[in-house]
């Protein structure tokens, strides 16, 4: 039975001017005439018995079933060619694995360990997003997550299955320049000094007070940043101590650009995990890429 489906040059058309609003700039965006993308929208019309735009004084708008429509396509359309591009990367027999992970801990650490993975498994190709949050699978490509978060959170996203990968240290560190101009530094005189925060964890330095038993009433002040290389990056330039895992400042401290500010070191209450939504067929490139990621994970720690 015949499909009822329009031609993709008419959904890559609509797509295009629905985004837009904008026959014009639909045509610039796929290097056609604006003649041509006002044929393919009044075809899809046509098609679907529905305007979908209406004219104005200064162009088109979309109407109300066109929104609708345009909001539909667009996750297909984009579905459509992220396969398109999986099958041109891959085309051998190997699989790809989409996967969405906290930034520094995909660039400091997985990343570096990719040579590993493609050495082992070369039909294997990793496509990595960054997410900071917990998403729903559904609404996403994502195979997989590299997520950060404590037991009780990871617990929470529904309709996953969660992989324990690594534990997180917790450890002060600052430029070296910083802290020659410091005394030796405790805990107690730590809560006096400039701290840099990390958005993502707004109560990080609250909870090492908090478990090393130092009263810290600036333990929330201090300047924000939302990524812990950027943190990282401040703390080298003397702006201030930063609480980072110890797992994500290797190569800052190997090189001396930060040092460790006090020996306090607190086991954070977050760990790094593998999170995969709940299916009862697991796809095999998934099953070889977590053997992979535990035994990197071992070897780590």
């Amino acid at each position: 039975m015949r499909r009822k489906i329009p031609s993709l040059q008419a959904l890559a058309c609509f797509d295009a001017a629905a985004r837009h609003e904008s026959y014009t700039r639909a045509a610039q965006e796929l290097a056609l005439t604006q003649s041509a993308v006002s044929r393919q929208v009044g075809a899809l019309e046509a098609f679907l018995g529905v305007a979908l735009f209406r004219r104005t004084r200064h162009g088109v708008a979309l109407t109300e079933r066109g929104a609708e429509y345009a909001a539909q396509i667009a996750p297909r359309l984009q579905a459509l060619e992220q396969d398109t591009l999986d099958v041109m990367s891959t085309p051998g027999s190997g699989g790809n694995i989409h996967l969405a992970a906290v930034p520094t801990f995909a660039t400091r650490w997985l990343i570096p360990l990719l040579p590993s993975l493609a050495a082992l498994h070369p039909e294997i190709t990793v496509h990595i997003e960054t997410r900071t949050r917990a998403f729903m699978f559904a609404d996403t490509s994502f195979d997989a997550a590299l997520h950060a978060a404590s037991a009780d959170q990871i617990g929470n996203w529904a309709g996953t299955r969660a992989v324990r990968l690594l534990g997180e240290e917790m450890v002060p560190v600052c430029s070296a320049k910083f802290l020659a101009a410091q005394a030796a530094l405790s805990p107690e005189s730590i809560a006096h000094l400039p701290l840099l925060q990390q958005s993502t964890r707004p109560g990080a330095w609250r909870q090492w007070f908090d478990a090393v038993g130092v009263a810290a009433p600036l333990a929330l002040s201090g300047p924000r940043y939302e990524l812990f290389s950027m943190t990282a990056a401040a703390a080298a330039q003397g702006l201030g101590l930063a609480l980072l895992p110890r797992l994500l400042i290797q190569a800052e401290l190997r090189r001396g650009e930060l040092i460790v500010a006090c020996d306090r070191v607190v086991e954070s209450e977050r760990a790094y995990y593998l999170v995969t939504p709940e299916r009862a067929d697991e796809r095999p490139v998934m099953t070889s890429f977590l053997a992979w990621l535990l035994q990197a994970a071992r070897q780590t720690q």
